[in-house]
């Protein structure tokens, strides 16, 4: 993440009045006022956003991951939605249903939780496994089916689920295939000292969630969202992050390595960051940035990983390192 900071922030390289930097800070500026000391997080969220991306926040209760989401919400004008999960929540309920209305003799849809802009699933994996199935289709394809009717999602739209890793009692692991929509899995964790304080000393009046102001539109978020999907990759590029997706393939510390959806998700990130720099190109630099926060959730270990004690964000650092970065050069 620092080199993430470092090519955000780098006032020689970008100039911070420029668009699209100055709406990304003014965006984190107001989360800052309820979530303290985790700017990584919050850039990691945004920048999520700008790739029409999932979060998935893997973290212990009580560290302001509904707050975090709320935030987000109230900054860009975005509606909310939020479901407690449990394992009687049905998938109706977060879908929609049809009901018998009797003054046109037709069914009429209810929409359900999910059609809203944010959609904030807390601790999803308490959920059965058909409830946490009624999601797949919303967050890859931006649509729900009820009675064999398609209903959209608003634009934009994300989900940010949480789950708990601790405290697995009543719990249904999240299948592999859905922890795979997920862009990036995060975790805020707990505030240093000096942040826990300032947290403390901002609860003294007014509650600190009531003074995020609104600073960028639905529109001003589609718009970013468009000029990062329309930023350049070079073949070289493309081929450097085939490369490292494939080392992960054939690595003997994983029995399972990242999928073609996975190759996608670190160009799409890639793509976000040169676009929050101020670039509508990627170069190796942004690849490298993203690589270990958008595969680690995606990996299983080996048995001899496992073992070793080894993690996947040091399998993929060492990845990093073995497989050379292209000569980058623009080529337009």
């Amino acid at each position: 993440m620092e080199i993430v900071q470092k090519t955000l922030y780098n006032k020689e390289n970008i100039n911070g009045r420029m668009f699209p930097l100055n709406q990304i800070d003014n965006v984190i500026r107001e989360v800052k006022k309820v979530i303290y000391g985790k700017d990584n997080t919050l850039l990691w969220v945004m920048l999520s956003m700008m790739a029409q991306g999932h979060i998935l926040l893997e973290d212990i209760p009580g560290v302001g991951k509904t707050t975090m989401a709320l935030a987000f919400s109230k900054t860009i004008g975005m509606k909310y939605s939020r479901v407690q999960f449990t394992p009687d929540v049905l998938p109706s309920d977060v879908t929609g249903y049809s009901i018998y209305n009797k003054e046109t003799g037709a069914m009429t849809y209810q929409p359900g939780a999910i059609l809203c802009n944010l959609f904030l699933a807390d601790e999803l994996n308490r959920a059965t496994s058909r409830t946490q199935s009624a999601l797949l289709e919303a967050m890859e394809e931006g649509q729900v089916t009820v009675d064999g009717v398609s209903y959209a999602v608003p634009k934009p739209f994300t989900v940010i689920a949480t789950q708990n890793p601790t405290g697995a009692s009543g719990t249904q692991r999240l299948p592999d295939s859905q922890v795979d929509r997920f862009l990036i899995r995060l975790s805020i964790g707990y505030p240093d000292a000096d942040a826990e304080r300032d947290m403390l000393l901002s609860r003294q009046g007014d509650k600190p969630l009531d003074s995020v102001r609104q600073v960028m539109s639905l529109e001003q978020l589609q718009q970013l969202q468009r000029r990062t999907s329309a930023v350049y990759v070079s073949a070289e590029v493309a081929e450097y992050i085939v490369a490292l997706v494939s080392k992960t393939r054939t690595s003997p510390l994983l029995a399972r390595g990242g999928s073609p959806r996975a190759t996608l998700a670190v160009m799409s990130m890639a793509k976000a960051l040169a676009c929050a720099a101020n670039r509508d190109y990627v170069i190796p630099q942004d690849v490298q940035s993203v690589f270990c926060e958008v595969m680690a959730h995606r990996l299983l270990l080996s048995d001899t990983a496992e073992a070793a004690g080894q993690q996947p964000s040091t399998i993929l650092k060492g990845i990093l390192q073995s497989v050379p970065a292209p000569h980058f050069q623009k080529q337009w």
